[in-house]
């Protein structure tokens, strides 16, 4: 039998190119370093974006500044935390583990003490983390019900902002929901524009939920956000499924957010 080089032997892969292990990404060679930075650029948007929203309602506070350095450590914890559950190879990202864990306590801690309230939030965050290890186990990391479970924490980061500023959190829930009504529609647009770009489904799916979005902040919410919504549909429709680099979507997508966040505090 004839043996093929190792330098030569292609990758197996999915559909679209993709790696068939499932993986968010290309695989990184075995003995390379994994890194210390998530690859997932739009995930620190969508973190900040909630709490940006709550802090224009609740104005800041000094414990805001180590909660927003805990969210932000916390982001690459559970990143690489979901790659060792996923891959088994707890070891190859101990290192990030430790680092990114040592942070995160570090700067919850204070926020702790001074208001031990914000531990209520604890379970909704644990039974949302569990979800993402079960599909992080599965390997079945891209679902959309897994985008979700990690849009509903960047959404709950909203509550917590008022909760540290001693704020009830009724006061940030509506300036949270429209926060999370954006992110949830990013997460099927970007479908429709990248991985599920020649799935009719889930056009359909961005469409209805853009419209029934729309339509809601027409009747909900103040003007500038129902124009904002209003664009955001426009978007779904005109953009999905043309071939536009990950880049450009990206950028489209922050100029998206921005428009968000300068039209909740109006």
């Amino acid at each position: 039998m004839t043996t093929v080089p190792a330098h030569r032997r292609r990758p197996t892969v999915g559909p679209a190119g993709r790696p068939a292990s499932g993986a968010s990404g290309p695989a990184p060679a075995r003995g390379r370093s994994p890194g210390w930075v998530p690859p997932q650029h739009g995930a620190w948007a969508m973190l900040l974006l909630p709490v940006l929203a709550a802090l224009t309602v609740t104005g800041p506070h000094p414990l805001h500044l180590p909660l927003l350095g805990a969210a932000l450590a916390g982001y690459p914890l559970s990143y690489f935390g979901l790659q060792a559950v996923k891959t088994g190879r707890f070891r190859r990202v101990r290192p990030q583990l430790v680092g990114y864990g040592l942070a995160t306590v570090a700067l919850a801690a204070p926020v702790l003490v001074a208001r031990p309230a914000t531990l209520a939030y604890a379970p909704l965050y644990a039974v949302l983390a569990a979800v993402n290890a079960g599909y992080a186990r599965w390997r079945r990391d891209r679902a959309f019900v897994n985008d979700l479970a990690f849009v509903m924490q960047c959404g709950l980061l909203g509550l917590v902002v008022a909760t540290v500023a001693g704020v009830p959190w009724t006061r940030v829930a509506g300036v949270t929901v429209v926060a999370l009504g954006y992110l949830v529609g990013t997460v099927l647009h970007v479908k429709t524009m990248i991985r599920e770009r020649d799935s009719v489904r889930y056009r359909w799916a961005s469409w209805t939920y853009h419209g029934v979005a729309a339509v809601a902040a027409v009747l909900w919410a103040s003007v500038p956000v129902a124009v904002v919504f209003a664009v955001l549909l426009a978007r779904a429709v005109v953009l999905a499924g043309r071939r536009v680099t990950p880049k450009r979507v990206g950028l489209v997508e922050t100029a998206c957010a921005l428009l968000v966040l300068a039209a909740v505090p109006l």
